[in-house]
């Protein structure tokens, strides 16, 4: 297993030590949280069940057989275990490479405390390194890449990808995100965004990095 693998695994396993008896835990999307659902088979007969942020991630939970509960029905959360594409030393995040970022933000949003599992490539000093995800309604597509362009951006529109709510992401290219937080904000307000990338408003209480050495917290 190569070293960023070997990270990715090592914060997944990390990730166990917040789960807690007869616990309804939020799982994200993504390579990382793939290791962390294999091993909560270990959990199958200990936990409430999962809430998933993903038409994948549910698949892959009830093959080990847990069950999967709607959010709707949950309630709010105690612990959400997701990814990131890149991670600040502020624990604000980008997300949805994957292409789920609008549901893994609403379980984040419905959970107390959010982990975040990483290898040492996600960590920067200030986002925008890798492109942000927009996830847009089809039909402002166009509009949202022509308001992105106003803001210094270069906007790629992820073709033959729809979300799993029927939508479209646009990738934004070439931004350095110094204020997360207001451009959170500023995109989440133009008609046709259904939700940005930017994890900043709700941003990681724990951050894990998994290293071949060990794995380091950031709270």
């Amino acid at each position: 297993m190569n070293t960023i693998h070997s990270g990715k695994k090592a914060a997944a396993l990390a990730a166990l030590n917040y789960l807690e008896e007869g616990m309804l835990v939020g799982v994200g999307t993504g390579s990382t949280v793939n290791y962390f659902i294999d091993a909560l088979a270990s959990w199958r007969d200990r936990l409430q069940g999962a809430v998933s942020s993903s038409e994948a991630s549910t698949a892959r939970l009830r093959a080990i057989g847990i069950e999967v509960i709607d959010l709707n029905r949950a309630g709010d959360l105690a612990l959400y275990v997701d990814g990131a594409d890149e991670v600040d030393p502020h624990r604000r995040l980008i997300k949805g490479g994957g292409g789920a970022l609008t549901r893994e933000k609403i379980v984040a949003a419905a959970s107390r405390r959010f982990v975040c599992i990483v290898d040492p490539s996600k960590q920067v000093e200030v986002l925008g390194q890798f492109p942000l995800p927009i996830e847009v309604i089809p039909m402002a597509r166009s509009y949202v890449a022509r308001r992105m362009v106003g803001i210094g951006g270069h906007p790629v529109w992820r073709e033959n990808l729809i979300t799993d709510n029927g939508n479209q992401i646009i990738d934004v290219h070439g931004l350095s995100i110094t204020d997360p937080l207001t451009l959170e904000s500023t995109l989440n307000d133009i008609p046709g965004v259904v939700t940005v990338g930017l994890f900043a408003h709700r941003k990681a209480d724990v951050v894990l990095i998994g290293r071949e050495d060990g794995v380091i917290e950031l709270t």
